[in-house]
């Protein structure tokens, strides 16, 4: 290879190098199944708390081969749900995923970002998702009632717990 091809980047070296620091630091994807009973009767998203960090990306994924779910924030754009995601945290919904299929988002405002399943809300088929820089020693909260069933507020994993414990598994119950 000739050297001005090399400097013009016609290399895979070149590319390699170009690669930066950020990307070769990238924190993994951090994922959520929906998953359910086989005859229908219970739902659930496992982990139903998590905590990442800010900037990384949460995958859910429909493990349930008998429901189609949704993962969408607690934000007024989603059916004038009341706002349990930071401000300034854009709402976000997957649409109905099929069997098999995922939705991403990256999630960067630091705080407590609550969401739910829409055909599934009412069941409890809640989760909460917390981010924070590693080592920040919290203060995040939770979000008042705010008028919402008890079943909801039952599926919320405590703020504190997933500070503590990084994910708090889903339960089948």
């Amino acid at each position: 290879m000739r050297r001005r091809t090399f400097l013009r980047g016609g290399s895979t070296l070149a590319a390699a190098l170009a690669i930066s620091p950020r990307c070769a630091l990238a924190v993994p994807v951090a994922d959520i199944a929906m998953d359910g009973r086989p005859d229908g009767s219970r739902v659930w998203f496992d982990p139903r708390g998590l905590l990442v960090r800010p900037g990384q990306t949460v995958r859910w994924t429909n493990r349930d081969s008998a429901n189609s779910h949704t993962a969408t924030a607690y934000a007024p754009e989603n059916d004038d749900h009341p706002r349990r995601i930071p401000r300034g945290a854009a709402g976000f919904d997957s649409g109905y995923l099929l069997p098999g299929e995922t939705f991403e988002v990256t999630l960067e405002v630091p705080g407590v970002y609550d969401y739910f399943c829409i055909p599934h809300e009412l069941a409890g088929m809640v989760g909460r998702i917390v981010v924070a820089k590693p080592g920040s020693g919290g203060g995040f909260a939770g979000y008042p009632d705010q008028g919402l069933d008890p079943a909801i507020l039952a599926g919320f994993a405590p703020v504190a717990d997933i500070l503590r414990q990084g994910a708090i598994p889903g339960r089948e119950g």
